[in-house]
């Protein structure tokens, strides 16, 4: 596989040569990308390519691995120090005169760590983002401060982190690792590597696999005893650092990081809900978070993930909400903003979603547009759904919020009435699940669908015939998605909310009254929900809440509580209480 555009050049480093491939423009600061085992250079092909446009885009490959040739003998070969000796090389003939933004993953991860702290390279590197690769040091401390200072909870993680290093154990095995790589495994990688970690397909990993695996495993044997039995005493970051946790990541644990602060003063965490190879499985997000990490790094100002709740998970995601004109729409798009998500609003009122897309730029989003769409109209959300992937990318997270209220018995309820609910309610969650899961789906990145229903999914009334069927509807379609896209990686979560003080009840139709009655009954139930004073920022967080924890249900107030309770434990009470004239 090559990279499409790029510039290659051979540098010699201490006895070896190494293959580097530059895209962007020079002029611009300079982004290094260090790959992993048993990687080379190509698994970074997707970021790279995203983030070309904005930077001078440079990766190597290491000694050993790909293009690059391999130390003789192998035995000594590949210890942190010499790799230190390349990396310098290569940021001296990429970038002479400016420091380079660092960026490392597993195996690419370990290693700059070292760079970023050894002396010898203080005022070459600008910043490090490190994606699922401990600094050796750092975690050499680790376990001693467990193994002198046991507690359960402490043997806990270090029982558990033991289990997940099983590869390490067997890579230090003589012979056996590379009689491995080179016959049956290295053959069905790229199948593993599908089936388990969930890797697009392509043509990646390259040929040169077997190879670069079986020169990889010195890697290991040549650093990891050494440097966890003594761990360096003066491991500091001397340069601003992003760290990017892969929640699902089975090599590490997330347990490791929990001290990092003491080694790094300047620390910006991150989240991504994936496996371990996150270059390959989202390349959007970690493109994302790095131009952002970098771009803060030069203006000389704070990371954005450095404040708000959840920043670290929703950091540079893209969000859509639907009914972001105002109510839950609006609280919701603005959580999300204070996350530090991109947010696209989308409300039939254009004049609310702007205003709702510019408060969310002032609370912190790094971009934020509003859009005019009917959600009824499939037409309207399919060009809404182009235009969003291509001037935007594909959406991560997706709020069906849009929706209208409608009382009267069913008899009063006309055929037009019982269409117009359906449409919004219904329609325009099928059409954003439809439109915009599906290009999650074929994205293979995963992402989150949230569908907002009612307490009156499970609470049967005689008074709200069309707008409690339309939103059970809601929560069946949220069942039967949540279990089609399981595999997919991509959750679904329907929300069911009480009495939440929005606008709704002041704009709901009151079907088989006139309008003098119909305004009567508005403003009357409009002041029972502002007694009830349940503000939809609760409900926002609630949202939030359950996608960062893939919730499939979420009932937010206690009257939402209580009818789920009664629906499963006490359906006669329910059925009775559907009597009652509302």
């Amino acid at each position: 596989m090559t990279l499409e555009g790029a510039r290659e050049r051979r540098v010699r480093a201490d006895g070896v040569e190494l293959s580097v491939a530059e895209l962007g423009d020079p002029g611009r600061p300079t982004v290094v990308l260090v790959h992993g085992y048993p990687d080379s250079k190509e698994v970074w092909s997707e970021v790279a390519a995203r983030l070309a446009g904005r930077f001078h885009v440079v990766l190597y490959d290491v000694r050993g691995h790909g293009g690059s040739t391999a130390p003789r003998p192998l035995r000594g070969g590949f210890t942190l120090e010499k790799l230190t000796d390349d990396f310098l090389a290569v940021a001296d003939a990429v970038s002479p005169d400016r420091p380079v933004h660092l960026v490392g993953h597993d195996w690419g991860s370990v290693q700059s760590w070292e760079f970023v702290t050894v002396r010898r390279t203080e005022g070459r590197i600008a910043s490090f983002t490190s994606m699922s690769g401990p600094s050796l040091d750092h975690f050499g401390h680790w376990i001693k401060q467990r193994v002198r200072r046991p507690t359960p909870r402490r043997l806990g993680q270090l029982l558990g982190q033991g289990a997940r290093s099983w590869y390490v154990y067997l890579l230090h095995t003589p012979v056996l690792p590379e009689l491995a790589w080179r016959s049956p495994l290295g053959n069905r990688w790229a199948d593993v590597l599908r089936r388990v970690e969930k890797v697009p397909g392509g043509d990646y990993p390259t040929p040169s696999l077997p190879t670069d695996a079986a020169h990889g495993a010195w890697l290991y044997r040549d650093n990891v005893r050494p440097r966890l039995r003594h761990p360096r005493a003066d491991a500091y970051a001397h340069a601003p650092v992003q760290l990017i946790t892969a929640l699902g990541d089975v090599f590490l644990s997330r347990r490791l990081h929990d001290e990092l602060e003491r080694w790094v003063p300047q620390l910006t965490r991150r989240t991504v809900p994936a496996g371990h190879w996150v270059p390959r499985t989202r390349p959007d997000q970690v493109a994302s978070w790095i131009e952002e990490f970098v771009t803060s790094v030069e203006d000389g100002r704070p990371s954005p993930a450095a404040s708000g709740r959840y920043a670290d998970r929703f950091g540079g995601q893209l969000v859509l909400v639907t009914g972001a004109g105002s109510g839950i729409g609006r609280a919701t798009a603005l959580a999300f903003a204070e996350a530090g998500a991109r947010v696209v609003a989308v409300d039939r009122d254009a004049e609310n979603a702007a205003r709702t897309a510019q408060k969310a730029l002032l609370l912190g989003a790094p971009g934020a547009w509003g859009e005019k769409a009917d959600v009824s109209d499939e037409q309207a959300m399919e060009k809404l759904a182009e235009r969003i992937a291509t001037e935007h990318g594909v959406v991560d997270v997706l709020v069906n919020n849009a929706g209208i209220g409608l009382a009267g018995s069913f008899f009063d309820t006309s055929t037009e009435d019982w269409r117009e609910v359906l449409d919004v309610n219904l329609w325009g969650v099928l059409h954003g699940c439809r439109l915009f899961g599906k290009q999650m789906a074929e994205r293979g990145q995963g992402g989150h669908i949230v569908n907002i229903a009612s307490a009156a999914a499970f609470q049967p009334s005689r008074a709200l015939p069309a707008y409690s069927t339309s939103k059970a509807a809601v929560l069946m379609l949220s069942e039967c998605l949540r279990a089609e896209l399981a595999g997919q990686g991509i959750g679904v979560s329907a929300i069911c909310p009480g009495f939440v003080n929005t606008n709704i009840p002041s704009n709901a139709r009151f079907a088989g009254v006139d309008a003098a009655e119909e305004r009567r009954r508005q403003l009357r139930a409009a002041r029972l929900y502002r007694l009830r004073g349940y503000p939809p920022e609760k409900v926002a967080d609630a949202i939030l809440r359950a996608v960062v924890h893939n919730r499939p249900l979420v009932t937010v107030t206690w009257e939402a509580r209580a009818a789920r309770l009664m629906s499963r434990f006490a359906p006669r009470a329910l059925r009775a209480v559907a009597r009652w004239n509302m």
